[in-house]
């Protein structure tokens, strides 16, 4: 078994109140996260503001020994086809070799926040996952919330992972989102999601990697995902 490192230090890491990375800080960080062996670097949403579009934009001469560069992002919006979804469009231009999207795991997110159906969620995650492959992009499928949602309904949480893995996703990582679920629990849902699809797993220890209550106070909050190789 091989696992691999996700590190989420560009986005998810500088979400602490007052701190912001310029550019410069953003390349220099990665660097040094390829220099420690890092497997994935998550560089930020290029679709979302113009530095992080700069930042993939001067990435590319970076010349990353280890890392592959990751861009990030959400699946497309409901009703309208990924081709001509703007954010889905920026993450291919961002041209990194790796995308990492987010989507809806709970079926009261995909009807209070979405707020449409759950045939459509699932739709926008497959038709997601397979326009970034059909692009040439290693796509890492975020469950958003997904422990949450597969206790409210189980069913539906599977259906959503295995509408990834059927897409094409090379990568499913079940996040703890909240950070309310106990190491047994995870571990439980993790064989069930590993007997139901074949794609290689991660997952996001919120509790322990993402919790500013629970994590020192270092100059920026490190965040990773485990992705671990079967």
């Amino acid at each position: 078994m091989n696992i691999h490192l996700f590190d989420t230090t560009l986005r998810d890491g500088t979400q602490s109140e007052g701190l912001s990375l310029s550019v410069e800080d953003k390349l220099k960080i990665a660097k040094l996260l390829d220099g420690f062996g890092i497997h994935f670097i998550e560089g930020g949403y290029p679709g979302s503001n113009p530095k992080d579009i700069e930042f993939f934009r001067r990435a590319k001469t970076l010349g990353l020994k280890h890392a592959k560069l990751t861009a990030f992002g959400s699946t497309r919006k409901a009703g309208v086809p990924a081709e001509e979804d703007a954010n889905m469009r920026a993450l291919v231009e961002a041209e990194t070799p790796v995308v990492c999207i987010f989507g809806k795991s709970s079926t009261l997110h995909v009807t209070k926040v979405l707020e449409t159906t759950l045939e459509e969620n699932l739709a926008m995650i497959a038709d997601s996952v397979a326009f970034l492959k059909k692009a040439g992009r290693e796509v890492v499928y975020d469950a958003e919330h997904f422990f949450d949602g597969y206790r409210l309904d189980s069913r539906y949480a599977l259906a959503a992972v295995k509408a990834a893995a059927d897409a094409g996703a090379d990568w499913v990582t079940m996040c703890d989102t909240n950070g309310g679920s106990l190491p047994s629990f995870v571990a439980e849902v993790t064989g069930v999601v590993r007997a139901a699809i074949p794609t290689r797993l991660g997952s996001t220890p919120t509790t322990t990697a993402t919790s500013p209550s629970r994590t020192p106070s270092p100059p920026w909050r490190p965040a990773a995902r485990r992705c671990r190789a079967r």
